[in-house]
């Protein structure tokens, strides 16, 4: 069996075929230690909260854990406070072993959290697209890869919690889509990230009045148009405009990366164009599609979320990981 692996990845060399993983994780609140900048009340350092430098340690150190078995070409990230956080979460993984060069983070708007890249691959741009000028919508971030000559576009999300309705969420969708549009609907493109939406969301928020303002109308699949294609991604007709929506191409079982009062939900979703699934150029992998379900992210059978106290002072005890399970998917590239 050893003598077959070795076997056809001599051939895929042969044929010049690389392979690409993309991932995507909700880190929960990874702020920094300075005192400047919008935070929630219990991240504000070096107070009762006990958010200190211990506590940031450990939550950076337990964040790299997950990233490092994760080892993705290229990781969208989200719920990152700032440049620094950023750039802490990017020291700690270089000292456990995992080395990402090139990083970018969504921060031009004074948001609490916000977008960012980690990438082992050069950017050829990266750009944020503005969804409003107010702090209620976080921006988008944008960016262009050259892999093997080919062009591959990546657009990291973090939309509106469903603490709002679906109307608010339609305006990142909104963006998004004129931007592809932009683009051009015929290039290798991959939307990615925390998009606080199921990928049925048509279904699920349709009973909701606290959700549905909008006619039955949800910006992940009637704006993204992915309300079709929901077959495994080999079955799978082409239709220009579409973005295909990768949970399709796993078992009903394992579409989710978030556990809300016991019941399981794929908020988070890595969602592709077209000619990702011609086999061309690059295109993924059929089967690859998974949340990173490692047995340590859970505690009983809840995910083992960062925890902090609920008593009248929010206190970090400096235990747990994300509220999220990663999600990840494989791109062959010829």
């Amino acid at each position: 069996m050893k003598s077959l692996f070795l076997l056809l990845a001599l051939w895929a060399t042969l044929l010049g075929e690389t392979t690409l993983k993309i991932a995507t994780y909700n880190v929960e609140n990874l702020f920094d230690l300075e005192k400047k900048g919008y935070k929630y009340k219990e991240y504000k350092p070096n107070t009762k909260s006990n958010w200190s430098q211990k506590t940031y340690k450990i939550k950076l150190q337990n964040i790299a854990r997950v990233i490092k078995d994760i080892d993705a070409d290229i990781i969208a990230l989200e719920e990152i406070h700032s440049l620094i956080a950023l750039k802490d979460l990017r020291k700690t993984l270089k000292k456990n072993g995992l080395y990402y060069q090139y990083y970018k983070i969504a921060d031009k708007k004074n948001t609490a959290i916000n977008v960012a890249f980690l990438s082992k691959i050069p950017f050829v741009y990266t750009k944020e697209l503005t969804v409003t000028s107010t702090y209620k919508h976080r921006n988008i971030l944008e960016s262009k890869f050259k892999i093997n000559g080919k062009d591959l576009y990546l657009f990291v999300n973090h939309w509106k919690a469903k603490s709002g309705p679906e109307s608010q969420r339609i305006v990142s969708a909104k963006i998004l889509r004129d931007r592809v549009s932009e683009i051009g609907y015929d290039k290798n493109i991959v939307l990615l990230g925390d998009f606080n939406s199921n990928y049925e969301e048509y279904k699920t928020f349709k009973k909701s009045r606290k959700h549905n303002d909008t006619n039955g109308k949800t910006g992940i699949n009637h704006i993204l148009r992915s309300l079709t294609q929901n077959q495994k991604a080999k079955d799978v007709e082409y239709e220009k405009k579409n973005f295909y929506n990768l949970w399709y191409d796993t078992d009903a079982d394992n579409r989710y990366s978030y556990i809300f009062r016991g019941k399981k939900e794929a908020i988070d979703n890595i969602l592709v164009s077209q000619p990702l699934l011609d086999k061309k150029d690059i295109s993924y992998i059929d089967n690859s599609i998974t949340n990173f379900n490692a047995k340590y992210l859970f505690k009983k059978k809840r995910i083992f979320r960062w925890q902090v106290s609920r008593a009248r002072i929010s206190k970090h005890k400096g235990k747990g990981y994300s509220d999220h399970l990663p999600v990840m998917a494989k791109f062959r590239v010829k």
